[in-house]
């Protein structure tokens, strides 16, 4: 027969059923990521990320459907020749693939020029934080 018990240094949270609240724990470390994910910093980088996904994501799907819907309820139009014998719906095909790959260079740009210097702030802040911490905590030692 075996147990599944809990480790001795889990808590409630870990186990199944649990409330799902982080421990309380004194660990300077963990004090310093929950100090950096409440600063602004940290929530001006999570919003960045969730705009820009939410609006990629949006424009991309939306050809997407429009191809879809055009396909299924204007094949007149879908068959309408452009060039030769190349028509619209080929086109809106290959608008597709250019609109993935201009969603990524997008991504790119934007994460270069405004995620990445709020992600190398915060980390710059969570480093300091951390040795300030750690030496907080190795004068309280050589003091006792």
């Amino acid at each position: 027969m075996t147990t599944h018990a809990s480790p001795p240094d889990s808590s409630a949270a870990d186990a199944p059923g649990g409330t799902g609240n982080p421990p309380a724990t004194d660990d300077p470390t963990a004090a310093v990521f929950r100090t950096a994910q409440q600063g602004l910093p940290f929530r001006q980088l999570r919003r960045s990320q969730r705009v820009f996904a939410a609006v990629a994501t949006t424009a991309v799907l939306s050809l997407y459907l429009l191809y879809v819907l055009l396909s299924s309820y204007a094949p007149g139009l879908m068959t309408g020749k452009v060039v030769g014998n190349l028509n619209v719906a080929l086109f809106l095909g290959l608008a597709q693939f250019a609109a993935t790959f201009l969603a990524a260079w997008l991504y790119t740009r934007h994460a270069n020029r405004r995620r990445d210097p709020l992600a190398e702030q915060i980390k710059d802040g969570i480093e300091q934080a951390r040795i300030r911490a750690h030496s907080h905590l190795a004068a309280e030692g050589t003091e006792a």
